[in-house]
């Protein structure tokens, strides 16, 4: 029998449609999956080329479990000039993608009964990687008459000793929104207030279309009551790469790099010295191709009448959907061969979350079936 823990963890509903999907796929339907969040771009030939020039070497043993110092230093410099921070190798652990440097904060800083306060709608892997950690979860709910933006107010009702961590998701998934420099500032300033970690997830910092991106490093002067996650995969098309690494204060990278240690040792070499690469390579053309993609994702879903805020960042859209988005998704699956993740597994029910990491023409026919669909309701 498994333990009580892990029965309670629900399976990853993007998973399982996304599963779905490419099992009809792969039967020869004419599927179009919109439901992972993975860009369908290649990861780019420098990346592979250092790859197989390390392959080429032999030189494939363990690391540091902290990862390379090459790779820890090359993301202080970078990351430090961007933001003006001094930041040292060993406030960098480098980690199995982003996920890990998630739930290993979370094993770092949850004893059993601490809380983590999360913003719905949620992404999936959020709340159960902090009850695995020990922890619960308190729910603080967007919506969209604010634009998902959060209420520093109704934060602050939340707060008590309890809490250990605010964790935060900008830009925003499944939503595309990008969180306000006010209100980071005012959640720092709570966080030194009453004495608990804002966890910061930016994996999608550099799919941004706008110019009101603001990291909660802009705002903090320094990692007193910051961890930083950040990771290759969005950014440079590496999700199967699976590297991913945080940045914090001296005592919890020491933590995390101790659970590393015991739990998968380092990361694959090999990826390491992948992603040392992917800091020198511009993805410039990625986000433009994006925010293409998105100009032409919002023109046709507001010429079919559906509800949602504009996304000013990442590669999802989230709309509002006529009745149970469960059975929506389910129908529009197997009468419009068209994937997409209901909003219940956001912790929103009543919308369904659209990725448009795949191209025009495919999201050009997909939306045409979904508005099919919908004026056959």
């Amino acid at each position: 029998m498994v333990s009580k823990k892990i029965s309670k963890i629900p399976v990853s509903k993007t998973m399982e449609l996304d599963a779905k999907a490419k099992e009809l796929i792969r039967k020869g339907e004419d599927v179009i999956n919109l439901t992972a969040g993975e860009p369908d771009f290649p990861t780019p030939e420098p990346i592979i080329d250092a790859a197989k020039k390390l392959l080429e070497k032999g030189h494939i043993k363990y690391t540091d479990p902290r990862g390379i110092f090459e790779l820890r230093r090359a993301i202080a410099e970078k990351i430090g000039k961007k933001y003006g921070k001094e930041i040292t190798p060993d406030q960098v652990i480098v980690t199995n993608g982003a996920k890990q440097a998630l739930f290993n904060t979370f094993m770092t800083l949850l004893d059993p009964g601490d809380e983590v306060i999360v913003f719905s709608p949620v992404w999936v892997s959020y709340i159960p990687q902090i009850v695995l950690s020990g922890g619960a979860a308190k729910v603080v709910e967007t919506s969209l008459k604010s634009g998902f933006h959060p209420s520093i107010e109704e934060l602050e009702k939340l707060v008590d000793s309890r809490v250990k961590a605010v964790l935060i998701n900008s830009p925003n998934n499944p939503t595309g929104v990008i969180y306000r420099e006010d209100f980071l500032k005012r959640l720092l300033e709570l966080a030194k207030e009453k004495n608990f970690y804002v966890v910061s997830d930016e994996v999608y910092d550099s799919l941004v279309y706008t110019d009101e991106f603001s990291s909660i490093l802009n705002v903090g002067k320094d990692f007193e009551r910051i961890v930083y996650i950040n990771g290759f995969s969005k950014s440079h098309a590496m999700t199967g790469w699976r590297v991913g690494y945080l940045i914090s204060n001296a005592e919890v990278a020491s933590a995390v790099a101790k659970i590393q240690s015991h739990t998968t040792s380092c990361i694959n070499t090999v990826a390491q010295y992948a992603a040392l690469e992917a800091l020198n390579v511009d993805n410039s053309h990625m986000v433009r191709t994006f925010k293409e993609r998105r100009d032409f994702v919002v023109d046709r879903l507001k010429k079919i009448g559906v509800n949602f805020v504009e996304p000013s960042g990442a590669f999802y859209l989230f709309f509002e959907t006529p009745g149970d988005d469960l059975r929506f998704c389910e129908r529009l699956l197997e009468e419009k061969r068209v994937a997409l993740v209901p909003g219940s597994s956001f912790l929103r029910p009543g919308f369904v979350r659209l990725s448009f990491a795949t191209s025009t023409e495919k999201l050009s026919e997909a939306l045409d079936r979904i508005e099919d669909f919908l004026n056959s309701r």
